[in-house]
């Protein structure tokens, strides 16, 4: 994704959403470390420098919301953004985060995308090299703020969700993606479609981005899902 791969914290003690994040996460091409508990986390974070924290306000032990003042009160981590977890959506509750130090806040249960586009929005704010505005892969470039893509310098013109999808292949280059993987990545875990149409997208992908002796970047692995072949990186 970069030279420099943005890296995740997640603390949070529910073990099945602490994963949840962290496939997400990670299937965007960042790094992610998981912490149980604020007693944990505070030790990561001194051994090791983090670009980003996500933290749930309800921990076993030290709150997240007592982290987050430690954090704060530390010049080492007082500039590490902050998007607080909790259940409590009340105005006040929202507000006493906030003051504490976050700089963003999300109620439970919240969607895999808002998530996604939340930490996208911070590290553009906060370590905007770590997140490429522009992306290529052999004689393909991706312009995410231009939504525009070239090949060879011709131009290929995309739908927004085949453009969404061609994201995820040139973050994930090289890796066999699942169906479920794809399906994920790109529209969601919230929705409501199967991997027929993944399969429907991946062929509209491949015919823009193909003309003429144009090699096919995308490789289909059978039974399985697709690559984007390690050829065009």
């Amino acid at each position: 994704m970069t030279e420099q791969t943005a890296h995740i914290l997640v603390v949070e003690d529910e073990a099945a959403l602490a994963e949840l994040i962290r496939y997400n996460l990670a299937s965007q091409g960042l790094r992610v470390s998981i912490a149980p508990t604020g007693e944990e986390a505070e030790m990561l974070v001194a051994e090791e420098p983090f670009d980003l924290i996500i933290l749930d306000w309800m921990l076993p032990g030290m709150s997240g919301l007592e982290l987050c003042r430690r954090l704060r009160k530390r010049e080492a981590t007082q500039a590490i953004p902050v998007i607080m977890l909790t259940a409590r959506g009340e105005e006040a509750d929202r507000v006493r985060g906030l003051s504490t130090g976050a700089d963003d806040y999300v109620v439970k249960p919240f969607s895999v995308p808002e998530i996604l586009a939340r930490v996208k929005a911070l590290l553009r704010r906060a370590a905007p090299q770590r997140i490429a505005d522009t992306l290529q892969r052999g004689d393909i470039v991706l312009d995410r703020a231009a939504h525009r893509v070239t090949r060879r310098a011709r131009e290929v013109r995309l739908g927004p969700t085949e453009f969404k999808l061609l994201v995820f292949f040139m973050e994930n280059a090289g890796r066999v993606l699942t169906r479920q993987q794809l399906l994920d990545g790109v529209w969601g875990r919230d929705a409501f479609i199967d991997g027929r149409t993944v399969d429907v997208h991946v062929g509209r992908l491949r015919k823009a981005l193909i003309r003429g002796t144009d090699t096919d970047p995308i490789r289909t692995v059978r039974g399985t899902g697709y690559a984007f072949s390690t050829d065009a990186v």
